[in-house]
């Protein structure tokens, strides 16, 4: 595997593939055409220095990643309002379009990802501290109850995953997730991104944010075993006030493993890789082509093969594969 600098997202019917500051968003729309566009994203890594420190970064990648994610998402959504029959707005939406009129969904862009990511912290940190606490009568030891909570946290997420993946649009954008990262597997092993060759690629990758959730639950269990505090309001307030230095730690493990190709690197992965098995499924070839399109906008894949694979595609390769077609 060699590291290709793309890393991309599902949308609906759709995925958002980036390299660098470039990104692109591909759409199969309700009547079968693909929809692309492209767009530039300059993350907060790149516009202050102290944010792209080790450890550091990993905070300011994540919310990039939120925002952006946010905005590619609304952006795929827009194919499939129903424009037949719309409602009514009700008298609460109708005053915030009143009063904000097109700048709405700007506004409400940061509200809704505040919101998600207190309700996170509330169902993935506190409540499994919450339900830990339960056998703290039974248990003394504060490094078994730290394993205990991180089990209980992964309980929580395994169990959230399957539910929603048993929704038909969830089912599909794991569909799309997985033609993401065949694509990304199908380059960085040096195949060209054909759709056979995307098919017959991997659906698991080491950089994928399933991989860095895990990464954050196992982290968080080696951090909660050494901070220990009495009572269980501080235990609360020491796991929100820590959410940042974990996800550095582990953005920085992510980033190790997705960047080398050894032994090492591929026993962390595989957790995550096992991981991925509930949030990325098999795609079809039409969701193969958008991930393709995608890819295809932002990135010059065969300048790639030809610079990182050179025994196999020497300069020229494909220059000279045209002229012959």
């Amino acid at each position: 595997m060699k590291y290709s600098g793309i890393g991309g997202q599902a949308l609906i019917e759709g995925i958002m593939m980036k390299n660098k500051d470039n990104y692109a968003m591909a759409v199969r729309k309700p009547n079968g055409e693909i929809a692309v566009e492209k767009d530039t994203y300059v993350s907060m890594t790149e516009k202050v220095k102290f944010f792209s420190l080790p450890f550091v970064r990993g905070i300011f990648n994540f919310a990039d990643s939120m925002i952006l994610g946010m905005k590619t998402l609304t952006w795929s959504a827009s194919f499939f309002e129903d424009d037949e029959e719309e409602e009514e707005p009700g008298k609460f939406e109708q005053f915030l379009i009143d009063k904000f009129g097109e700048k709405l969904e700007e506004y409400l862009m940061p509200i809704i990802m505040a919101f998600s990511m207190i309700l996170a912290i509330a169902i993935f940190m506190v409540l499994p501290l919450l339900i830990a606490s339960v056998f703290r009568r039974f248990i003394t030891s504060e490094t078994v109850m730290a394993v205990l909570e991180g089990c209980i946290r992964l309980g929580i997420f395994i169990g959230y995953v399957k539910l929603i993946s048993r929704m038909e649009d969830i089912k599909r954008t794991f569909m799309y997730h997985g033609s993401e990262h065949k694509c990304i597997n199908c380059l960085e092993h040096g195949l060209e991104l054909t759709v056979e060759n995307v098919r017959n690629s991997s659906k698991e990758h080491k950089r994928c944010g399933t991989s860095f959730l895990l990464i954050v639950m196992t982290i968080s269990i080696l951090f909660f075993m050494v901070v220990r505090v009495e009572t269980v309001w501080l235990r609360i307030v020491s796991r929100i006030i820590l959410i940042p230095v974990i996800a550095g730690v582990s953005y920085e493990v992510l980033r190790l493993a997705g960047r080398y190709d050894n032994m090492i690197m591929n026993l962390i992965s595989i957790p995550g890789m096992w991981m991925q098995g509930l949030t990325t499924k098999e795609p079809d070839d039409s969701m193969i082509e958008v991930a393709i399109a995608s890819v295809e906008a932002i990135f010059d894949w065969r300048a790639y093969l030809e610079e990182t694979f050179p025994e196999k595609y020497p300069k020229g390769h494909f220059e000279k594969a045209e002229e012959i077609a």
